[in-house]
């Protein structure tokens, strides 16, 4: 694992720190629970166990959790979504905690080590989108767009608890040699591309472990 050069990230920050609480909405019909409404808080917020304070998931077999606990998004991205929308896209906007700039988020290697105030946090997988986020867009096609657009942000665990708030510079402390980004796994998924990518990259969890794995044993019984 090769130890990152302090000046890659000299203008990289934290933006906003957002967090937010289980709410039911009508969405298709139905009533459904979510927490993807997600507001800046001033900091400092705590980070620990598997969550921000003050933040929540509805359904933690798909959101949050050890390997989902902190999701990450770029206000660089979300500017391009702007243009392509013509309207304001609000700090939170996409369910993340973080709203980082000067962060190239889509190119984050998957066990690479950010630091961020008193914690250090884990890349680990990208956002699949789902259902919500249409939701909370207000758009039901918004999740097909946000998958096609390759701009999947990304989750990370909690490596050492502490504080964030807003203004505290990111710093990448460690990337691992795999080369395997965010960006690059939601491709494969999207796309059905070279699963065997996956599997390089140490600190992968195991379900995309496994998602990987099923899909090289289903191509190779299609020969």
């Amino acid at each position: 694992m090769n130890q990152a050069e302090p000046s890659s990230r000299e203008q990289a920050q934290v933006l906003s720190v957002n967090v937010g609480q289980v709410r039911e909405i009508e969405w298709l019909g139905q009533k459904w629970q979510t927490a993807i409404w997600k507001d800046p808080v001033p900091g400092p917020i705590a980070v620990r166990g598997v969550n921000l304070d003050g933040d929540d998931q509805a359904d933690r077999s798909v959101h949050g959790g050890t390997d989902k606990a902190v999701y990450a998004y770029a206000r660089e991205d979300a500017v391009w979504w702007e243009e392509q929308l013509g309207h304001a896209v609000p700090s939170g906007a996409f369910g993340e905690n973080l709203t980082l700039e000067g962060v190239d988020v889509t190119q984050a290697v998957v066990g690479e080590h950010w630091a961020i105030g008193s914690t250090v946090l884990s890349v680990t997988q990208p956002r699949i989108p789902c259902f919500k986020l249409g939701a909370r867009m207000s758009d039901p096609s918004f999740p097909t767009a946000f998958a096609a657009a390759g701009r999947p942000g990304a989750y990370l665990s909690i490596v050492q608890e502490g504080e964030i708030r807003p203004g505290d510079e990111v710093q990448l402390i460690e990337r691992p040699d795999h080369g395997v980004t965010v960006g690059e796994i939601a491709d494969i998924y999207h796309h059905h591309g070279q699963a065997e990518r996956l599997l390089l990259a140490a600190g992968l969890p195991e379900s995309w472990r496994s998602w990987a794995d099923k899909m090289i044993r289903a191509r190779s019984l299609r020969g």
